[in-house]
């Protein structure tokens, strides 16, 4: 019977655990440097929580309905179908934003970048959200050394903004979406979103985050009821035009009885005049009535769609803080630094086998 053969690169459990063992003893022999570098690797951490800045997070939550239901309007539409109205939104709109669109305008550069321009109040002081953005992370010093960017202001119409304060504007936005800005929906099922913003100013993330949920709820609003109000404003000036026509036409009846108050009842060519005007009082009057109750139902289905924002919750100072545990920072110091001086040990002793052996 011929004995199994092994390759010269094979190695066995035994041999495998025999290294292990010589490896585990070789360290033993290096306890002195490992505890060295593990207590400085404690004090690296430590050191990273003393000097670590608090992230301070304001949150705001809120709800929203955005009014697609047709809810009671729907009887209304039917009644003004058969009358030859339509009065659209009734039967339920389709709208530009559906369900967690409204998400996405958190995270636009549109959205963040009127934000930013917006003022705030810190310290009695009004001053734009950008520019303490920039100053408490000392971003000008820093533009000053790498780009030669000795002043730059964000005040004026953005519209005129030149190329480097777009750009900025739009890395903040990037930085913004990445690192600070969290928007989220807790309950997938429930209608609550929340909008959390994180930074080492205090002051700043309770500032930004009110005014980005007021700069985009506001938005939304206007947006889900543009075209309903610019409808409402069609109708009312066509009111208001044929109500004019009407007030005309009625004195125009009260003139025209008044050129002639004592008529021959036998000329009724006299007659005629007054009686033209009181046509037009009629047309006028059946127009402005049509008109007046597209206009209500119009105003009613305004009313419907317009979505409901409700807050729930808004940042109030102090605001949730997270700290760096020293504890916790001193401990995973000191397991990495164990860890990667025990690797280093064995690497450096596994290349001076290698090399030993290539000499022989």
């Amino acid at each position: 019977m011929t004995k199994p053969t092994h390759s010269p690169d094979e190695i066995s459990i035994k041999d495998f655990i025999h290294k292990v063992r010589a490896t585990c003893s070789y360290l033993k022999s290096k306890w002195v440097t490992i505890l060295t570098l593990s207590i400085l690797g404690a004090a690296i951490g430590l050191s990273y929580s003393i000097f670590k800045k608090s992230l301070y997070t304001a949150s705001t939550t809120f709800v929203l309905d955005d009014g697609n239901k047709s809810g009671g309007l729907s009887q209304y539409a039917g009644l003004a179908a058969m009358a030859g109205i339509d009065i659209g939104g009734a039967s339920g709109s389709s709208g530009i934003f559906q369900g967690d669109n409204i998400l996405e305008l958190y995270t636009s550069r549109s959205m963040i970048k009127k934000t930013f321009l917006s003022e705030g109040v810190f310290n009695g002081k009004k001053q734009l959200l950008i520019d303490r953005y920039i100053e408490f992370n000392k971003l000008r010093n820093y533009w000053k050394e790498k780009d030669k960017i000795n002043n730059i202001s964000f005040a004026g119409n953005p519209d005129n903004f030149n190329r480097t304060q777009d750009s900025i504007i739009s890395t903040l936005a990037i930085l913004f979406n990445k690192q600070i800005l969290t928007v989220s929906k807790p309950d997938k099922k429930a209608s609550i979103i929340r909008v959390d913003v994180t930074s080492t100013d205090e002051l700043f993330a309770q500032s930004f985050n009110l005014k980005l949920v007021e700069t985009v709820n506001e938005f939304y609003l206007q947006t889900k009821t543009k075209k309903s109000n610019q409808n409402i404003q069609i109708l009312q000036h066509q009111a208001d035009s044929v109500r004019k026509v009407l007030n005309s036409s009625i004195y125009g009846v009260a003139s025209a009885i008044d050129a002639a108050p004592n008529a021959n009842p036998s000329l009724q060519i006299l007659r005629a005049p007054s009686q033209r005007k009181q046509v037009d009082v009629q047309a006028s009057s059946a127009i402005y009535g049509e008109i007046v109750k597209n206009l209500e139902l119009s105003k009613m289905s305004l009313r419907q769609e317009t979505p409901l924002i409700q807050t729930i919750d808004t940042p109030v100072l102090p605001l949730l803080v997270t700290k760096t545990s020293k504890l916790i920072a001193s401990i995973i110091g000191l397991f990495l630094g164990a860890f990667f001086i025990s690797f280093w040990i064995v690497v450096k002793k596994s290349f001076q086998r290698h090399e030993t052996n290539f000499s022989e």
